[in-house]
């Protein structure tokens, strides 16, 4: 098998490949985990078990979604080892805790349930571009559509959203 990461130029390649894909891997990372914090630990366990499995990449066209894939499975792990400690909500009531009165930030509920809404066929190029970082080139490539229908789609996506969320702009514009 020949392995383009193998020897000292490989892995001065793929540093650089994991250099220039660290904006994507931490948006996705963010958004899975909703913490900054959380997202660069993530990534960087992600990109160290990508390191040491460097060599398992064929090639370097398929870095970026094994790189997500890897992302995806860190941060699965994390909720593997963690433990939340259990409390005694008639304790809190008691007590009278802070703890009750935080509250989710409703209008980012809003938007993603906004967007879980849509028809696949708007949802999944919208992701793809604002999550992911997709380019219309790529999420036409992945979907099997053309340029312009991606770009019809996303466009479509963002008016719904906007009238579902009650923003101006609605389907005229």
């Amino acid at each position: 098998m020949n392995a383009p990461f193998a020897g000292k130029r490989g892995e001065a390649a793929f540093a650089q490949l994991c250099d220039k894909l660290r904006p994507d891997l931490f948006r996705f990372a963010f958004w899975l985990a909703r913490d900054r914090d959380v997202a660069e630990d993530v990534v960087q366990e992600a990109l160290l078990r990508a390191w040491r499995s460097r060599e398992a990449l064929a090639e370097g066209a398929a870095a970026k979604p094994w790189l997500l894939t890897i992302v995806r499975r860190e941060h699965a792990r994390l909720y593997e080892r963690k433990r939340f400690k259990t409390v005694q909500v008639d304790e809190l009531i008691a007590s009278e805790s802070v703890e009750l009165g935080a509250a989710v930030d409703q209008e980012v509920l809003n938007v993603r349930r906004a967007i879980f809404a849509l028809d696949e066929d708007y949802r999944e190029p919208l992701v793809m571009q604002v999550l992911l970082g997709h380019s219309t080139e790529e999420i036409a490539t992945e979907l099997g559509l053309t340029r312009g229908a991606v770009l019809t789609r996303l466009f479509r996506a963002r008016q719904k959203l906007r009238k579902v969320l009650g923003e101006a702009g609605g389907e005229e514009e």
